[in-house]
């Protein structure tokens, strides 16, 4: 919001400079985010008036003007300006007189004439663009008068960032109270008396929904000449709040919008066949506003009709059926009070705003709609003339602002200083808010246009706004540094964020929303849970797993050309359980727990000299999946399970003590054709808590023994998996004693005749030996290699190779 600061001073004057007044106003919550000048420093011009004016002899575009600068002598100057004409005032820049720019004036000779200087175009002047020619002042411009002075170009423009509650400063009016609150400078009192009654003519209003009007106040006003200019200072004003002068009429109403945060509505009278109708629209109504754009309505939107012709949309903006034009003799002056509620976010549903619905929906004064009445009527009748009729004041259903209690106590807690009771009092009076004290407890009564002002933390924060926060000391807190306990079996988010990015994961957060495709391809799941409101249209959905987004990550940086991309993200996910019974109504009962999911794509190690170029594959990330879960890996099992978005041939299901918490493998072909990817991203997703539970460590010593290793190759079935005979292995270690110096058992080769229609293949296991007490003895090696052969034999009906 844009205003000038001579238009606040003219409400209220503190005793500060402009910089001072932006600081105090910053402090106080209304940050003021720039302030600038109305016109570029110059000096040297001043008001003059053409006398006489005539051709120049030797230029057809150039004319030689006698020109008054209230020196009692005429000066010559030659001007090019389309609109020189005899009679006008214009801007003289005196010889000496330094323009925008260092531009400096003096005497010349133009096509064998002389000129004592120039006459300014607006532009020249730094004021605006206009170029087409001089600029023209008004005929009360006293001449010889500073340029600066008589356009009040000393003036400074603030604009002010408000948040969204302080809908009581989305006015001049509104800044002049808290300016006066914060420096005690007295506020202009406004006339609100009510103007002069000559004919008794009536609009009927009918408000059919007490839900949308709160209060509807309207009059007549005959005979306005709508033609009429509108006053430069009431013109000046507004171009400075960056509001175009359009008509005085039009003028009129926004000049009181920005004065005392009043939107109201002119409408055509003679445009209006029946009596008016306030309600809500029906559905497949449509309505041509002022801006040109035509609407569909329903009913969530409020109207004022006319019969079955729809005049304006209720609070947002008018319809152009009746709006104003220069022809219009008789007005229709609309003031009222809509509910925020009913305003809220209905002119971003037709992709528009207006500095109406934007007050309205925020909050506007709903005691004195009748007292603005008369202001705007004044206005108008002063103005554009005409003769008013009395005003239809209609209170339907106004809010109720019941008191709020601020406890002395409380306020000196939340602000951490010993704030005085009558310093507290003096604070509420200064903003004037009506309000009692029984000793412990301050009672305030919030006023008609302060919305913002329901709990007692409201109010706490108006005692600090006004005490100033600069006052209150910035003491840093005092605790005791207290060692606390920390659960050494329970792994923390960061923890595991951790891990992931020692093995060389980068994390990402997605959004919660997704596609609705990525739902059905990628879960298989055909009833995700839709969003009311969605931001994007494509972000329609909630996500019930992570991988889509990481996939999204990877296309997302193979097409900027990177060659290796490894990810992961932890977050939640969500789906519907069974819903549950609340007493007579039936609940939606959502799961929101946290996953972890990872995805790797590219090489499997960055591109060096000593590596061969390989690319990730299935067990690279299940190797880092075990490194996730620590001590924990050694009760994985990977189980080959299908997945819709994996590899039918390459996918596993996760399972920790039998019980499934996740899956990884190979993206499907088909997703990778879609995704346009030159190879398939191998993928994981865990459930967060299988991940947070971790076993104490455990503390054994070191054997200073040797180490004795033996290689065993079998021909096993091709169907049997390497992890059942892992699992055989060390079951039969805790009941043969024989198999208690096993150490360590790993795979380290795997083979197949493809010619061969045996259907085995052969699986070489190294066997680390090692006693804790003695060094091992051959004959001992050869007994617990024979007992592994014998277990594996009865158990899988392998063979030694």
């Amino acid at each position: 919001m844009l205003f000038p600061e001579s238009w606040l001073r003219s409400l209220v004057n503190p005793a500060i400079n402009t910089e001072e007044l932006s600081h105090r106003l910053t402090m106080a919550g209304l940050e003021i985010e720039d302030t600038a000048p109305v016109a570029p420093p110059f000096s040297g011009v001043v008001v003059a008036q053409i006398v006489e004016i005539a051709p120049h002899p030797n230029a057809d575009k150039l004319r030689i003007c006698q020109v008054d600068d209230g020196s009692g002598e005429l000066l010559q100057i030659v001007c090019g300006a389309p609109n020189a004409a005899k009679g006008i005032k214009v801007p003289l820049a005196k010889i000496g007189a330094v323009l925008p720019g260092n531009f400096k004036i003096s005497k010349g000779k133009l096509r064998g004439e002389m000129s004592f200087g120039m006459l300014c175009s607006a532009r020249e002047l730094g004021l605006s663009q206009d170029h087409a020619g001089l600029l023209e002042l008004e005929e009360s411009a006293v001449v010889g008068q500073d340029i600066r002075q008589a356009l009040d170009l000393d003036d400074t423009v603030f604009e002010i960032k408000l948040t969204p509650n302080r809908a009581d400063c989305l006015s001049l009016h509104g800044i002049a109270r808290e300016v006066a609150a914060l420096t005690g400078a007295p506020l202009k009192a406004f006339d609100y008396s009510p103007v002069e009654v000559s004919i008794n003519d009536k609009l009927a209003v009918d408000v059919q929904a007490p839900d949308l009007c709160g209060r509807f106040a309207g009059r007549i006003i005959k005979g306005v000449n709508a033609k009429a200019p509108t006053p430069a200072w009431m013109k000046s004003r507004l171009e400075r709040a960056g509001q175009r002068s359009v008509s005085a009429l039009v003028d009129i109403s926004n000049y009181v919008m920005l004065e005392l945060g009043r939107p109201t509505h002119v409408f055509d009278f003679n445009k209006i066949n029946e009596d008016l109708v306030v309600r809500w629209a029906k559905k497949g109504e449509f309505l041509k506003l002022l801006n040109g754009q035509t609407v569909e309505l329903d009913e969530q939107v409020g109207i004022i009709a006319a019969g079955d012709t729809i005049e304006s949309l209720a609070g947002i903006m008018g319809g152009d059926a009746t709006a104003v034009s220069l022809e219009t003799t008789d007005i229709f002056v609309e003031s009222a009070f809509w509910f925020p509620e009913a305003i809220a976010g209905r002119s971003r549903r037709f992709k528009f705003s207006s500095e109406a619905s934007h007050r309205f929906e925020r909050g506007v004064d709903f005691q004195n709609v009748v007292e603005h009445l008369e202001y705007i009527s004044r206005l108008i009748l002063d103005i554009c003339g005409g003769q008013a009729a009395p005003i239809d004041d209609q209170i339907i259903n106004l809010p109720q602002r019941n008191p709020v209690s601020m406890r002395v106590a409380r306020c000196r807690k939340i602000l951490g200083i010993p704030v005085e009771t009558a310093e507290i009092e003096k604070i509420f009076t200064q903003l004037q808010l009506p309000h009692t004290f029984d000793g412990e407890v301050f009672t305030v009564t919030p006023p008609s246009y302060r919305f913002d002002i329901e709990i007692e933390e409201d109010l706490i924060e108006e005692v600090a706004r006004i005490y100033g926060f600069e006052r209150i000391p910035d003491n840093p807190p005092k605790a005791l540094a207290a060692m606390l306990p920390s659960n050494e079996t329970r792994r923390s988010e960061h923890d595991m964020r951790y891990v992931m990015a020692a093995l060389d994961y980068q994390e990402v957060v997605n959004f919660s929303f997704v596609e609705t495709a990525w739902e059905s391809n990628y879960m298989g799941n055909q009833h995700p849970i839709k969003l009311l409101n969605p931001i994007a249209s494509q972000l329609a959905v909630m996500r019930s797993g992570l991988i889509g987004g990481l996939i999204a990550n990877i296309c997302h940086n193979a097409k900027h050309k990177q060659t290796r991309v490894r990810v992961f993200e932890l977050g939640r996910v969500f789906s519907r359980n069974a819903a549950v019974k609340d007493g007579d109504l039936t609940v939606a009962n959502i799961s929101q727990p946290l996953h972890l999911a990872g995805a790797a794509w590219g090489p499997a190690v960055p591109e060096q000299w000593a590596e061969p170029v390989r690319q990730v594959d299935f067990f690279d990330v299940k190797n880092d999946i075990e490194n996730l879960f620590g001590k924990k890996a050694e009760l994985l099992r990977f189980v080959a399970q299908p997945h819709p978005a994996l590899h039918p041939g390459r996918s596993a299901a996760i399972l920790l003590d039998g019980k499934q918490i996740g899956f990884m493998g190979e993206l499907h072909p088909q997703w990778v054709q879609d995704n346009e990817l030159a190879h398939a991203p191998v993928v994981f997703e865990v459930a967060v808590d299988a991940l947070s539970h971790v076993g104490l460590p455990e503390v054994n010593n070191l054997s200073r023994q040797p180490l004795v290793i033996r290689d065993l190759a079998i021909w096993a079935p091709v169907d049997l998996p390497v992890q059942a005979i892992l699992d055989t292995l060390a079951l039969h270690q805790k009941d043969l004693q024989e198999l208690d110096i096993i150490k360590e058992v790993s795979l380290f080769d795997v083979w197949r005749d493809v010619k061969s229609e045996s259907g085995e293949r052969s699986l070489a296991f190294r066997f680390v030996l090692q006693d804790p007490q003695a060094t091992l003895e051959e004959v001992r090696v050869e007994q617990c290699m024979a007992s592994v052969l014998n277990v594996l034999v009865n158990a899988h009906n392998v063979r030694q190779r």
